[in-house]
C-alpha cells in the first residue's frame, strides 16, 4: 500500500475547504433573549425572543436566595456604560398597595424609558386586592415580609439594590421610597439633580438623643468590636445612593452581621435608620452628602412615625413650603476635607408622609404646582 505524499494531502485539503465554508455559513441560528439589557427580576415580564446569526449565551437569572443574590450584585461593574444615558433606579419598599401610583404615573409620563427603572419590594404577607399596574406592572421583585423593629426592612432595601444592580448596568443612582412618598418636583428636575452628583445623599447624624439606647438595643456589647459607639450613626432610611455605595451595601457582611441580630429592647430598635448611615460613615464618608432629599416633618410624630399630612392640609402652599425648605444636616457628619459641602443648596426632591386620601388634592395640583419647577 502506497503512503500519501505531502502533495496529495495538500490537494485533498484544498478540495475539502469549500465544504467547510458551506457548512459553517448554513449552520442553524440560535434563539436568545433580545434587548440591550436582560431582565433578571423573576416577576418581570419576559423579554421577547429574537434570532441572532451567532450563538450568544443568555445571561443567567439572579439567584433566588439572598446570600447568592447579594454576592452576585456586589461583583457587577462599578461604572455605568460610556456613551449611554445614566438611569435612576426608583426603589419602592412597601408593605401595602401604592396609594399614590396615579401621581407617579404622571411623574413618569412622557419620560424616555432609557432614563429610569422602577423596582418594587412588596411584602407578600399583605392581601393585595389589585395587582400593580401601569409603570409598576411586572416590577415587583421576589419579596419577603418586612416588619418594624427588625432587620427585615434593611434586608428588603438590600434586595432592591441587588436586583437593580444586576438588572441594568446603566443604573447610576438608587433612590429608596415608601408607599407614603410623593415627588415634589418634575422628573426632569429630579433627574438633573441626581445624575449630576457623584456623591450619595444620605442623612448621617451624630450625637443624637437616644444614640446609646439604639446602639445597645441588641445588648450592651453586641455591636462590638466592629461598631463602636463613637461610629454609630442615625439617619433617614430614605436615601439616594451612587452605584459605588449600592455595591458597598450589597457586598457588606461584617457590619450587617451586627445589625442582623434581634433586638432585646424593641422600643429603641430602628435598625433601618442606623445601618445605612453607620456603614457608609465607617467605610466611605468622603463620597457622601450627609443629608436626605426626602422631606419629612417630625413635629407631632407618634410611635416613631413622622407627621402624616391629611388631605385637608394638601394644597399649593404646602408643596411650595416643602420645596423651599432646606435639608437638615449635622456639622459633625460633614467631611471637613470637603469645604464645598457647606456651600451646597440641594433641594428636597420627595416628601412623606401623606395620607392615602391625599391623592385627590395632590392630583388636582400636580401639573400646576408639584411638577412646575
Amino acid at each position: 500500500m502506497l503512503s500519501p505524499t505531502p502533495l496529495s494531502l495538500f490537494c485533498a485539503l484544498i478540495l475539502c475547504l469549500p465544504l467547510v465554508i458551506i457548512v459553517t455559513i448554513t449552520s442553524p441560528t440560535t434563539t436568545v433573549h433580545g434587548g440591550s439589557e436582560h431582565d433578571p427580576v423573576l416577576d418581570f415580564a419576559p423579554a421577547a425572543k429574537t434570532h441572532q446569526r451567532f450563538s450568544v449565551k443568555s445571561p443567567p437569572l439572579p439567584p433566588v436566595d439572598d446570600k447568592s443574590l447579594l454576592r452576585a450584585a456586589s461583583r457587577v461593574n462599578s461604572r455605568t456604560p460610556p456613551g449611554l444615558p445614566k438611569k435612576i433606579a426608583f426603589l419602592f419598599l412597601t408593605v401595602s398597595p401604592l396609594p399614590f401610583a396615579p401621581l407617579w404615573e404622571l411623574y413618569f409620563n412622557k419620560t424616555p424609558k432609557n432614563l429610569f427603572n422602577v423596582y418594587v419590594h412588596a411584602d407578600p404577607s399583605y392581601p393585595y386586592e389589585m395587582m400593580f399596574s401601569g409603570v409598576f406592572a411586572h416590577r415587583v421583585i421576589p419579596s419577603k415580609p418586612s416588619l418594624r423593629f427588625t432587620p427585615t426592612l434593611i434586608s428588603a432595601a438590600r434586595r432592591l439594590l441587588a436586583h437593580a444592580l444586576l438588572h441594568d448596568r446603566s443604573n447610576h443612582m438608587f433612590t429608596l421610597l415608601s408607599a407614603s412618598c410623593i415627588p415634589i418636583h418634575s422628573f426632569n428636575f429630579t433627574y438633573e439633580t441626581l445624575t449630576q452628583s457623584e456623591k450619595s445623599f444620605i442623612e448621617i447624624l451624630n450625637n443624637e438623643i437616644g444614640s446609646y439606647d439604639r446602639w445597645a438595643a441588641r445588648g450592651p456589647d453586641a455591636m462590638l468590636p466592629e461598631v463602636k459607639l463613637e461610629d454609630f450613626r442615625i439617619g433617614s432610611q430614605f436615601w439616594s445612593l451612587t452605584r459605588q455605595h449600592a455595591r458597598l451595601i450589597v457586598g457588606d457582611e461584617t457590619i450587617w452581621a451586627k445589625f442582623n441580630q434581634p433586638c432585646v429592647v424593641w422600643d429603641t430598635c430602628y435598625p433601618e435608620e442606623n445601618y445605612f448611615p453607620t456603614l457608609i460613615h465607617i467605610r466611605d464618608p468622603r463620597n457622601v452628602v450627609p443629608w436626605t432629599l426626602t422631606h419629612v416633618d417630625w413635629n407631632g410624630s407618634s410611635d416613631g412615625h413622622p407627621r402624616m399630612y391629611a388631605a385637608s392640609e394638601v394644597g399649593p402652599q404646602l408643596i411650595v413650603r416643602l420645596k423651599n425648605d432646606k435639608p437638615r444636616y449635622d456639622d459633625s457628619g460633614i467631611d471637613s476635607s470637603d469645604p464645598t459641602l457647606m456651600r451646597r443648596r440641594d433641594p428636597f426632591l420627595f416628601a412623606r408622609k401623606f395620607s392615602p386620601d391625599s391623592i385627590l388634592p395632590l392630583m388636582s395640583i400636580a401639573s400646576d404646582v408639584i411638577f412646575k419647577d
